[in-house]
């Protein structure tokens, strides 16, 4: 990982910078696939960033070498748990991606009626007001629609 021991190279964190760099890219995107993808690629320079914060060296196992010539095995160890993790998550938000694939059509992520209300509230240079709360479920305008536009559109042009 290191020429004179000094520090990690300077390809490896580019690498780093750029794997981070285009997983928040991917984060930012409306589709599900391409928000798996960069929790992915954020995962993966997160493990090399933890990798590269450990001391260089020899097999870390007593009586193979000097123990001042011994890699951190502290880095390794959380990289390991990390990739765990990172898998755990990917998992989940395949199941989710998948889902939502399965009952709409497509894995984008729809506006709900409080991004609609923002954005016409935006348009129109208008404040939003306080909410007070106190109303019931059914009388709260400012519930998510439980349903979403594409599926009512759907059912409607079967009709």
């Amino acid at each position: 990982m290191t020429t004179s021991g000094a520090g990690p190279v300077l390809v490896l964190v580019l690498a780093v910078g750029v794997l981070v760099g285009c997983g928040v890219i991917l984060l930012l995107e409306r589709s599900l696939t391409r928000i798996l993808l960069g929790v992915i690629l954020i995962g993966n320079g997160v493990n090399l960033l933890i990798l590269l914060g450990g001391r260089s060296g020899g097999a870390p196992i007593v009586g193979t070498g000097p123990v001042d010539r011994m890699s951190d095995p502290l880095s390794q160890a959380m990289v390991l748990t990390s990739i765990v993790i990172t898998f755990g998550l990917t998992a989940f938000l395949l199941a989710v991606a998948y889902r939502s694939w399965y009952l709409t059509g497509d894995d984008e992520v729809p506006d709900d009626l409080e991004d609609r209300q923002i954005i016409s509230r935006a348009e129109r240079n208008e404040v939003g007001t306080a909410d007070l709360g106190g109303e019931g479920p059914d009388d709260d305008p400012e519930q998510v629609d439980p349903e979403p536009a594409r599926r009512r559109l759907r059912r409607g042009n079967e009709a």
